[in-house]
């Protein structure tokens, strides 16, 4: 067949093809839109019928199924995989460091107290605990234990609200609100499971929450529970608080009315420093916020009578919407608490996740924690005597040119690290070998201290991704003062510690 017979053939196939297609009916509209569509725009044409064949491809293209085949095993296959497969361990392998520390723990044998003995014999002085008017020996408040004990019995055995609230447990949050000067309180069995339930009671998903960058670890627990929107300040910069209050109110215009919260510390855990309470009550009175406060190392410490913070710098506590603190540092109980007026603490009895599902604190500790806020508050001289012994003390530090001390003068929990021009170019691995073996030299001497641990990650952060969460202070040690200790304790205690960074340092230059 040539060309001109294979044209003739085309032309009669495509005049009988039209000829069918104009039978159709509906044909003629079809080709008239057709025409005066794509007349002056051939590449529209091209686009769509390549459109159009694509489509017919993908519809007549076989299915493929996205489920995952399963794979038929013998019993022997079965058997090796499974010697083969080396499970991840639950917890990282202890550091060197741990493993040193746990070398070292000292174990007190008996009761504890300023001067306690160790099961190796040997009798220490102890800055490693919060007991700071010595309560913990105090003869009044053993005996009412005593007899706390055998008529109420050792334990609650149930929640406050199912039958485990005792009149004991009334009793004490009367006294506590009393002694605060609020309308009322809630008593928690535990410290620290306090404030983790006290913020998600109030503060949920959607709600703001402005934290201070140094707040305890209890609070970032909190926090992450709460589900809220965190924004943080720099520590106690009170400048920096007033802009993040002021950024989130020109963010929040035309938004829908959230709960807003401003959450700090009385005396910081990490850092041990005091903030300004009075400038914090003016930026949230102004900006029309909620504060809680957390009292944990502040409470029984603070003020002429150890009512807190609020009393230390002049502050009408029911400015405070929350004022949570714990029974189990100066108080030497168990247990914390929540104090406000009415509502906050009515609402918590129905909603604090640490107060409906756990058993009531032990009569015995909440009658302890009540007997104890009487003793301080009648005996203004412990405090005297405490705040003199911790400025001596104090006194003796501060002569190592060596160490910093970031605690406030009147916080008998002394809180301190190396110099940083001593320690350029360590890292902070080896910063924290260097702090524990001071504690190490310190004990050879009888002087018991503590290195201070903390958590170096969370998830609740909005900072850079590799920055760790939390105040980025460096590594540090820890001595409490007691009034059981005597002023040669104090002097003596100080003068080891000295002796102690400056006997490490000078191996370190070797």
């Amino acid at each position: 067949m040539d060309l001109h017979h294979a044209l003739v053939l085309l032309d009669s196939t495509v005049d009988e093809v039209s000829t069918q297609f104009r039978r159709v009916p509906g044909s003629a509209i079809l080709l008239r839109y057709v025409k005066n569509s794509y007349q002056n725009d051939p590449i529209r044409s091209v686009v769509e019928l390549c459109l159009f064949l694509f489509a017919v491809r993908y519809l007549l293209a076989p299915r493929y199924s996205t489920k995952k085949k399963s794979m038929d095993l013998t019993e022997e296959e079965i058997d090796e995989l499974v010697e083969e497969w080396t499970p991840e361990p639950l917890v990282a392998l202890p550091t060197e460091l741990e493993v040193l520390e746990e070398e070292r723990r000292p174990i007190i044998a008996g009761p504890t107290g300023p001067k306690v003995k160790l099961m190796n014999g040997k009798t220490v002085t102890n800055l490693a605990s919060t007991n700071y008017y010595n309560l913990v020996s105090n003869d009044l408040i053993k005996e009412r234990a005593v007899q706390i004990l055998r008529n109420y019995g050792v334990g609650a055995c149930g929640p406050p609200n199912f039958y485990g609230t005792q009149d004991v447990h009334m009793d004490t949050e009367k006294e506590i609100a009393r002694f605060l000067g609020v309308e009322e309180c809630i008593v928690y069995a535990q410290s620290f499971s306090t404030i983790p339930s006290v913020i998600p009671s109030f503060s949920k998903r959607g709600d703001i929450i402005v934290a201070d960058r140094a707040v305890n670890f209890a609070i970032q627990k909190g926090l992450q529970v709460s589900r809220s929107t965190i924004r943080w300040f720099n520590h106690n910069d009170m400048e920096d608080l007033e802009r993040v209050l002021a950024q989130v109110q020109q963010e929040q215009k035309r938004k829908p009315l959230t709960r807003r919260f401003i959450v700090t510390e009385g005396l910081f855990e990490a850092t041990g420093d005091i903030p300004d309470l009075p400038k914090i009550i003016e930026l949230k009175q102004r900006f029309k916020w909620r504060l809680i406060l957390d009292e944990t190392h502040s409470f029984g410490v603070l003020g002429r009578t150890g009512r807190g913070l609020t009393e230390h710098q002049n502050v009408d506590p029911s400015n405070v919407e929350m004022l949570v603190g714990s029974l189990s540092h100066a108080i030497c109980a168990g247990g914390g608490f929540c104090a406000g007026n009415r509502e906050v603490v009515e609402h918590q009895r129905i909603s604090s996740s640490a107060y409906v599902f756990s058993a009531a604190i032990p009569a015995m500790l909440s009658v302890t924690a009540a007997e104890s806020v009487k003793i301080i508050e009648s005996n203004p001289d412990l405090i005297v005597d405490l705040r003199e012994k911790t400025r001596l003390f104090r006194q003796q530090l501060e002569r190592c040119e060596h160490i910093t001390i970031t605690s406030a003068p009147e916080n008998p929990r002394l809180l301190f690290h190396l110099n940083r021009e001593i320690l350029e170019h360590k890292v902070i691995e080896d910063e924290e070998r260097l702090l524990a073996d001071i504690v190490e030299e310190c004990m050879n001497s009888n002087i018991m201290i503590v290195r201070v641990k903390k958590v170096m990650d969370s998830s609740v952060t909005d900072f850079p991704k590799g920055r760790k969460f939390g105040w980025d202070c460096p590594p540090m040690l820890m001595a409490s003062i007691s009034v059981g200790h005597s002023k040669k304790d104090v002097e003596t205690s100080g003068s080891v510690i000295r002796k102690a960074v400056g006997k490490v340092l000078g191996r370190l230059k070797k």
